[in-house]
């Protein structure tokens, strides 16, 4: 994938940076997770967020690419703070399970073969199918069963929390977990991804019937809009739902949403929070858009076929959008915790702004590392 020997050891000093940061990181602050803060710092807190696996992600990945023993220490221990919150429920009324368990346990029994992670996992998966809500037929993506607000509801980012339920049920023989995986895609496909090829952020179903009532936001700029996360998130999603089930269609809509990304991203390579957004000098941008569409990207042209004309140009633009990420928001040389700036987080609730999100430096990471080392993350079993 890289093409010269200067690219090759521009990423690896770009690795070797993030390596040592997320060392420091681990040093300084013991067991504290990371959360968002609209300063230019991380604000360190217990483990009782959505987006803590991303920390654990990151130490594991560490780990896979310097065999320092340290990362792993680290990243066990951890898993053991993911295990307490899993018998205790804390914090775990939603459905990124998947971003919770798949970076943590799941990661660490791909990398450690350890059966107590794979144990964590597979009771993570369980959880994450108790989200299942059989009369309305969709995964609710937050809050209690009969939450006034959210009890119809789905969103586009469960798509990267199916991989841990494909996984569960090749793992254990049972084939419900599957099941529900591929129609909580299906249902994504037909109801998130609009005619243009852009994407809602979430959908609205009678809870009662399962009848469908409207496309909305929660993170976009209004509920026509496409934000542009959720449009990453969909790349990525589809092209593992292709990757567990080979339906033709998962694949077919990754490219369709993949190409309508490419077709908008600015000049600099860094998309803005939304792409129907005003765009002035004050518009936040979303690093971690742009880093999650590159591994979405890299994720699709590995199931299209060599030679294939839109598989290398995927290749392409994922590989430029990390440079991009590189010459923009790398913190290369700096002394700060994040690894890319100008994330956001929730523009709308006026919440990170423009600052690392722990999920950008995840995804960041991810895209370095499958393209110097083919190591593509923890999203499924590696063969």
């Amino acid at each position: 994938m890289i093409n010269s020997t200067k690219e090759q050891a521009r990423l690896l000093e770009a690795i070797e940076d993030a390596v040592s940061k997320v060392r420091r990181n681990l040093e300084n602050h013991q067991d504290k997770f990371p959360h968002i803060s609209n300063g230019k710092y991380y604000l360190w807190q217990e483990n009782d967020d959505w987006i803590d696996g991303f920390y654990t992600g990151l130490a594991w990945l560490c780990y896979e690419y310097s065999e320092d023993e340290f990362f792993r220490r680290q990243a066990r221990l951890q898993i053991d703070s993911f295990e307490k919150r899993l018998v205790a429920k804390h914090c775990l009324d939603h459905h990124d399970i998947g971003f919770l368990y798949n970076l943590s346990a799941f990661a660490g029994w791909i990398v450690d073969r350890d059966e107590s992670h794979m144990q964590l996992a597979l009771r993570a998966a369980d959880h994450l199918l108790g989200r299942w809500r059989e009369r309305g037929g969709y995964i609710q993506a937050w809050g209690p069963e009969d939450d006034p607000e959210n009890g119809g509801r789905i969103i586009i980012d469960c798509l990267l929390n199916l991989p841990l339920l494909y996984w569960a049920s090749e793992a254990t023989g049972q084939p419900r977990y599957a099941e529900v995986a591929e129609r909580q895609a299906e249902l994504s496909r037909r109801f998130l991804v609009r005619g243009d090829d852009s994407s809602y952020h979430t959908f609205y179903f009678d809870p009662q019937t399962g009848d469908a009532i409207r496309g909305g936001t929660h993170q976009g700029y209004r509920d026509g809009s496409t934000w542009t996360r959720g449009q990453a998130w969909g790349i990525y999603g589809f092209a593992l739902s292709y990757r567990y089930t080979g339906q033709s269609a998962f694949l077919e809509t990754a490219k369709r949403l993949a190409q309508f990304f490419l077709d908008r991203t600015p000049e600099n390579g860094i998309v803005h929070w939304d792409f129907d957004a005003p765009v002035n000098d004050k518009t936040s941008r979303d690093s971690s858009a742009t880093a999650i569409a590159a591994c979405g990207m890299l994720e699709l042209a590995g199931h299209l076929p060599e030679g294939d004309a839109l598989g290398a140009r995927l290749v392409q633009k994922a590989t430029a959008y990390i440079h991009a990420l590189l010459d923009v928001c790398s913190t290369i040389g700096q002394e700060t915790e994040g690894l890319i700036d100008h994330g956001s987080y929730h523009v709308r609730g006026d919440r990170g702004l423009d600052g690392y999100m722990i999920w950008g430096d995840y995804f960041y990471m991810e895209a370095l590392l499958r393209l110097t080392k083919g190591i593509p993350g923890y999203w499924f079993e590696r063969r």
